[in-house]
């Protein structure tokens, strides 16, 4: 019987290619053959080398001293051929144009000369990742009786996999993997008895039924078949089918006593995880992760798995394990797992694992990684963690945990590199003297409590490149040793804390974090590789001048939050070395002056300008800036007229926000083209005319599939992308539901005409405020279309008619507002409408519930007692002059900051609005009804 071959062998396997590169020139004093030196010129006439790379291939030459080739040491013959194209010095879309267009060039195209037959002591041959896009696989190869390594890998080559090389009786290393390839069968894969690696991925195999176990990767498969009959199973010892369409765990594998490494990652298994009961006493990898929906719990007979190293059931951890990602396990870890005495990893997180972390994990002496986060874990964290001197990796992070965690949970930890354990509720009180035994790379400790005083043991860690301890209760000075740490951070996140003073520097690389904090004084300065950068919600002064105008400092800036400070002064003109900028948030701060041209001539998806005193016109500049997906301009003084051009250049919105400005003129109908534009809001301007007809076509308000994709692009900016949206009657803001949201608010303008029918068509918008402009006419009966509006204010126009009776279909409304229009008629009968008090529907002449007839006393109070007697009469001037100081000092203290403060003045109206509205139903309306 063939002894298996250990897993460890295969990457060595690879290296194959390298090994025989760096013995191309060991021939220097042997002539090759002259018969192999007249077939490999023949074998060049058929191939096309854009790259010339095969200019040492001369008549008369040696070829042994030739590119790619090794001779038998003794003999002379060609052994080996191994012609990859060079591989780019860093991953695709990293490296640099001239690199890239090299790198296509090196590849040898062409076809494939029979000549290579007379080569016949060649055992190697690689012609991976080259262009061979027009032909197929020839079938001269399964004729070079010597192989033992054939790599076609990625070289493009087409059609119908040939089954000859099943005559490869020495063949250990077959690799046609990254071609468009297909296969009817795979029975000539039992003929490959010496066959330690195949690889077939992506190739098509769905209409194959006589597949045996091996490499086969995204394949299309879709079932299996119940049992296999391969006389080589028994020494096969890895079996790939991740990337497949198999619906269940195949039982009869398990019966394969050698295996090593089960695949199965990224199919569509349901159901429970099978119950091995042992027969699978050598494996190390099982993988049944990613898209698959298995739901049961772990069973035990995993646990009697002597030999196992790796226990993986998530994540994306890429040695060998068990692994079972993204699926819905559930129950408890058992004790029994500390009879795993050979485990090293044990990765169970995204699951739905319950109960206590088990303390029988101090027997897993060799452990090395150690996650279980991301599920519903709770209790305390066990001691006897502290006693796992192997451990690498540490990882409980959003689980349930509670409870003090002392400097003894981390006592022999002395190798650990990562410790991931965020979003618990856990209390760390260390020793104010300890020094950790370890030195990490990597700590998250977010929503620990770690304060009132910053970490001291921090400033041991002399490695650390990852740090997140945001929400840790800490209510502390910046100290100036964390700045001056030796190592520079990849990430820094000390938001949500209560952090003071200034910061005149910062060490990162990658992505800072400072948010909502109370931090002080001048921007700090960052390096020119620095990508993220969070500084919301501090009190941070002076100009933006500083931060963004030194050439040498945020180069690759990507995201930049910087909203909510203190910042004063003009935006700078000096945006042109910020070409990779992507989102700018410089909303709520004291800024003022235009927009500066250069702004507009960056890749912005995001602009915020919110809440700060710019004024000017609506900048033409921004016409360049055609991947904008949110624009905000508004609570500003901003004025001019909404141009047409936004509809025709800035096509990818969603977020368009103009309200509180002085813009006017008409809405123009250019906006309707805006096809993924989902929340409109021009309240609070002069804008004038009728509301477009054409609103109709904003498909993304009348669809009911809302998705956020569109709203946040890649997933990293998921967490980055917010809004202040009025919705339901009250402005808030919207994180990470913002692309779920549809609204349009036109209030508060000089609107006219009636409400164009076609509203009614936007079947997806959640809320729709036309209030505070003068419209006329009936209401839209169509409105009652959107049955998923949850907001709707008409409040304050010159609307007549009746309630439509379709708005009884508006079940999900929790705000609704009618006020001061002209209408009449009865409320029409549903459990919402009838939800809302007198307000809504003040100053109209309803009638029917929810307006009742109790108010208040029809009667004005007078004292009778007293009849304006004569013995007041002297009082009356000095009651006139009270009268008198008391209207300046009112006028002067209140009245003229409502004039000048416009925020005062908003606040101030709505207010007085309540009051009258409250007044109008107690007194005008009641002798209405009577």
């Amino acid at each position: 019987m063939t002894t298996p071959l250990p897993i460890s062998f295969f990457p060595f396997l690879l290296l194959i290619p390298a090994i025989c590169f760096s013995i191309c020139h060991a021939n220097s004093n042997l002539l090759c053959i002259q018969s192999e030196r007249e077939a490999l010129l023949k074998f060049k006439n058929h191939l096309i080398d854009p790259s010339n790379r095969l200019s040492s291939w001369v008549e008369g030459g040696d070829c042994c001293k030739w590119i790619g080739f090794v001779c038998h040491n003794s003999t002379g013959y060609v052994n080996q051929l191994h012609l990859a194209a060079p591989p780019l010095s860093q991953p695709d879309f990293d490296a640099p144009l001239a690199e890239w267009e090299a790198y296509v060039r090196s590849k040898l195209q062409g076809k494939i000369n029979p000549s290579l037959l007379e080569l016949k002591h060649l055992s190697s041959l690689d012609l991976s990742s080259n262009n061979f896009s027009s032909i197929h696989i020839p079938k001269i190869f399964g004729l070079l009786e010597s192989l033992t390594y054939l790599n076609l890998s990625y070289a493009q080559f087409q059609g119908a996999i040939p089954h000859n090389p099943g005559n490869l009786l020495k063949l250990q290393y077959l690799d046609l993997g990254g071609n468009d390839l297909k296969s009817k069968s795979l029975q000539w894969v039992s003929g490959l008895s010496s066959m330690q690696y195949l690889d077939l991925s992506y190739a098509d195999l769905h209409k194959a039924n006589d597949w045996v176990q091996l490499h086969l990767p995204g394949c299309d498969l879709e079932d299996v078949p119940s049992s296999i009959s391969v006389n080589s199973s028994k020494s096969l010892v890895v079996l790939d089918l991740s990337g497949n369409f198999l619906s269940s765990v195949p039982k009869w594998i398990f019966s394969l006593h050698g295996l090593v490494s089960i695949y199965l990652s990224e199919n569509s298994l349901e159901g429970p995880i099978p119950d091995y009961s042992g027969n699978i006493s050598f494996l190390e990898v099982l993988d049944l992760s990613g898209w698959n929906h298995l739901n049961s719990s772990i069973p035990n007979s995993l646990y009697s798995l002597n030999r196992l190293q790796f226990l993986s059931l998530s994540g994306n951890y890429s040695v060998t394990h068990l692994y079972l990602s993204e699926n819905q396990l559930n129950g408890q870890i058992p004790l029994s797992i500390g009879e795993l005495s050979s485990l090293k990893l044990f990765y169970v997180s995204k699951n739905q694992l319950n109960g206590q972390i088990p303390l029988s994990i101090r027997q897993l002496s060799s452990l090395e990684l150690f996650d279980v986060s991301e599920n519903q874990l709770h209790g305390t964290f066990p001691l006897s963690i502290g006693e796992l001197s192997s451990l690498e990796y540490l990882g409980f992070g959003y689980n349930l945990l509670g409870g003090v965690v002392l400097e003894t949970h981390f006592s022999n930890l002395m190798r650990l590199i990562t410790l991931a354990a965020s979003h618990n509720r856990l209390r760390f009180e260390p020793n104010s003297s300890w020094i950790p035994s370890f030195q990490c790379e990597w700590i998250e400790l977010g929503d620990w409590y770690l304060g009132p005083k910053f970490p001291q043991w921090l400033k041991f860690q002399k490695k650390l490149s990852y740090l997140d301890i945001s929400n840790a209760g800490i209510s502390d000075v910046m100290p100036t040793w964390f700045l001056n740490l030796p190592t520079p951070f990849e990430y820094l996140n000390l938001s949500f804390n209560q952090l003071t003073g200034g910061i005149s520097y910062l060490n990162v690389r990658d992505t800072v974090d400072l948010s909502s904090n109370r931090l002080t004084g001048p921007f700090p300065r960052v390096l020119s590789t620095l990508r993220f950068l969070f500084l919301s919600n501090n009190s941070f002064s002076g100009s933006l001048s500083q931060l963004l105008c030194d050439s040498s400092s945020g180069k690759q800036m990507e995201v930049l939050y910087i909203d909510k400070n203190l910042i004063s002064g003009d935006i700078p003109d000096c945006w042109s070395h910020c070409q990779d900028l992507n989102i700018l948030n410089l909303g709520s701060n004291n800024l003022t002056g235009k927009i500066p041209p250069s702004l507009g001539y960056i890749n912005l998806s995001m602009l915020n300008l919110r809440n700060n005193t710019m004024f000017g016109e609506f900048p033409s500049t921004l016409q360049n800036s055609t991947n904008l997906i949110m624009f905000d301009l508004s609570e500003n003084h901003f004025s001019g007229s909404v141009p047409a051009w936004i509809g025709d250049k800035l096509s990818n919105l969603v977020i368009l926000s103009l309200q509180s400005n002085n813009f006017d003129g008409y809405i123009p109908h250019n906006i309707c083209d805006l096809q993924f534009l989902q929340n409109l809001d021009l309240a609070h301007n002069n804008i004038s005319g009728v509301i477009p007809k054409c609103f109709n076509n904003l498909s993304a308000m009348a669809t009911t599939n809302k998705t956020d994709k569109k709203v946040y692009g890649d997933s990293f900016y998921r967490f980055s992308w917010s809004a202040l949206l009025v919705l339901k009657g009250r402005e808030d803001e919207y994180g990470s539901t913002l692309g779920l949201l549809t609204s349009m608010d036109l209030s508060a303008n000089s609107l006219t005409g009636e409400i164009p029918k076609e509203i009614g068509s936007l079947v997806g918008l959640l809320s729709l405020n036309f209030s505070g402009n003068l419209l006329t006419g009936n209401i839209p009966d169509s409105i009652g279309n959107i049955e998923l509006m949850e907001s709707l204010d008409l409040s304050m126009n010159r609307l007549n008619g009746e309630i439509p009776p379709s708005f009884s279909n508006l079940n999900f409304l929790n705000h609704f507002n009618v006020s001061y229009n002209n209408l009449t008629g009865q409320i029409p009968t549903s459990t919402q409408l009838q939800s809302f008090d007198n307000l809504s529907y003040v100053g109209n002449h309803h009638y029917g519930p929810p307006l009742t007839k109790n108010c208040a006393s029809k009667g004005i109070p007078t004292d009778v007692a007293n009849n304006g007697s004569s013995s007041e009469g002297n009082k009356v001037n000095s009651l006139y002059v009270s009268i008198a100081l008391g209207f300046v000092m009112g006028f002067w203290g209140v009245v003229a900051p409502l004039f000048f403060i416009r925020s005062w003045r908003i606040a101030y109206y709505r207010m007085l609005d309540h009051i009258c509205g409250k007044l109008y139903v107690c007194l005008g309306y009641y002798g209405y009804v009577v």
